[in-house]
């Protein structure tokens, strides 16, 4: 028999009976959950552009300013407090005040002892991480304007020695190209000067958000979207709604202190990062298993209210919004705290965005899980009622 006519005749078994069955299913699922996209190309525009805007803690001016002209156009209002917290508001007359909040400062260094060879010794202004510091460019912010400098480091031929000397704050230093303490004076570079790192916004693949400052510009840009999405979509909100970009949270939540005083909100919905525990060296007992890509993070911790938590699940459900759990030791190490604790308690939440190499100059973040945080957002303003009950016990 010719091996044509007997493949015709007998059609041989699939190794697989039901592979075209799966392979339908796993078409019809991906179809399913197609990923919706709510950014547009002025947003990344206005983000690549806010991301790149030097904001350091304490200095966050510049960068406010470029978030404030791109919210201003979807929002009744707006002002600004002493210490630089930029707050759009739509509604401002109604008596029930909902806030969402993300912070607008990043980590950074101060210039703190200048020797006799012209070369700087610094410190911290938040959480920077000294290990990254060897060979990164930098930008020393002074009144005369950015004076660039590297951190140095010895070449690998010159370490010695078993054991070699890591980077620590009390060997990284700066050199700017002077030789003497005169010539950075002459620079206008004095002790107090912040330094900033000088990498950019980059996108990864097509898929991941990379550049400094993610943490949490990336909130401030999300934010930012929910309300040109309430504007663009001419949604009515029965509340006053407060759209807070906070200052000085890298050194202890001081900017979301101080306004969360002033503005006295009924409720707040905070956003900020969390760790993706999916990359190397990162212990998932201790810390959890989250990762970019899976859906926005919500948080259990004694400053998360449950019954808005709850409000955040159910929505999230609803819209068919994927979503991660995490749970916070004593505090949310976040904005969420200094909102929960202040004007006698405030209803709060937050929604995490899963972010790799945190205080890095190469934070990560999954292009899907900022347009899944600002859906949940937004989905979750259009649930809240004013005078809602969130009491546990009534």
């Amino acid at each position: 028999m010719h091996m044509n006519i007997f493949f015709k005749k007998h059609k041989l078994p699939s190794l697989h009976p039901n592979s075209n069955q799966m392979s339908k299913k796993k078409d019809e699922k991906k179809e399913e959950k197609k990923h919706h996209s709510v950014v547009n190309k002025k947003s990344i525009e206005f983000f690549e552009k806010y991301i790149n805007t030097h904001s350091p803690t304490g200095f966050e001016w510049t960068g406010q300013k470029v978030w404030l002209d791109y919210i201003k156009p979807y929002v009744d209002t707006h002002f600004v407090d002493n210490y630089g917290t930029a707050v759009g508001v739509i509604n401002p007359e109604a008596e029930y005040k909902v806030v969402i909040e993300a912070h607008a400062d990043e980590i950074s260094w101060f210039v703190n002892y200048i020797t006799n060879d012209g070369l700087i010794y610094v410190i911290r202004n938040g959480g920077s991480d000294h290990q990254i510091a060897p060979s990164k460019r930098v930008n020393i912010h002074t009144e005369k304007g950015i004076v660039k400098a590297v951190f140095g480091w010895p070449a690998i031929h010159t370490r010695s020695g078993e054991k070699e000397e890591a980077p620590t704050l009390k060997n990284i230093f700066l050199d700017c190209g002077c030789t003497t303490k005169e010539e950075v004076d002459a620079l206008g570079i004095h002790v107090g000067c912040v330094i900033t790192y000088e990498d950019e916004f980059m996108v990864l693949n097509d898929r991941y958000y990379v550049g400094r400052a993610l943490d949490n510009r990336a909130g401030g840009f999300m934010i930012a979207e929910v309300a040109r999405l309430l504007n663009e979509n001419k949604k009515k909100l029965p509340f006053g709604l407060y759209i807070v970009n906070s200052v000085q949270e890298e050194i202890g939540l001081r900017g979301a202190e101080m306004i969360a005083n002033r503005i006295k909100p009924n409720l707040a919905i905070v956003t900020d990062v969390t760790h993706d525990t999916s990359t190397p060296m990162i212990n998932k007992i201790t810390q959890g298993d989250l990762a970019c890509g899976k859906g926005p993070v919500i948080s259990y911790a004694p400053a998360v209210h449950n019954n808005l938590n709850k409000i955040l699940v159910d929505t999230a459900k609803k819209h068919d919004l994927p979503f991660q759990r995490q749970a916070s030791s004593r505090s949310t190490g976040t904005d969420t705290d200094a909102f929960a604790y202040s004007n006698g308690g405030v209803v709060s939440a937050l929604i995490s965005l899963p972010l790799r190499y945190m205080h890095t100059t190469v934070e990560m973040v999954h292009k899907h899980d900022v347009d899944n945080v600002i859906s949940l957002i937004y989905e979750t303003l259009l649930e809240i009622k004013p005078g809602h009950d969130f009491r546990y016990i009534k």
